[in-house]
């Protein structure tokens, strides 16, 4: 499994065709106390770079877009009743969904985790 990030935040662990999206601590950190989670639901198709998602908290609402285009297989229903599961465990628990990747090919320009560590830092 590879883990790849996006400047806007999101993350994506593939395995084989199937990767597990959700936002990174960076992004959770920033939002502050997250009271709301809208995840897209199974069968839904999404480009790379699309709204898929949204997640609001005390400061702000912000979209979550699409790493890589494909379809979701599943969405983490479990955020509904506790979304606080994103800031307590952004990159694990707090997944958003599950999506079968349509095109490996846009994985590439995705950040790994040393890069994404040396764009936050410039932040």
């Amino acid at each position: 499994m590879s883990t790849y990030f996006t400047e806007d935040h999101e993350w994506i662990t593939v395995d084989g065709d199937v990767g597990t999206i959700g936002i990174t601590k960076y992004a959770a950190e920033q939002l502050g106390d997250v009271v709301f989670v809208e995840v897209p639901e199974s069968g839904a198709s999404f480009g790379k770079g699309d709204d898929m998602a949204v997640v609001e908290s005390v400061k702000a609402a912000s979209d979550v877009y699409a790493p890589v285009g494909g379809e979701i297989t599943e969405g983490n229903g479990d955020l509904a009743d506790a979304p606080e599961t994103v800031n307590e465990d952004p990159e694990g628990k707090g997944w958003f969904c599950k999506m079968k990747l349509s095109d490996k090919g846009d994985l590439d320009g995705l950040m790994d985790a040393d890069a994404y560590k040396t764009f936050c830092e410039g932040l």
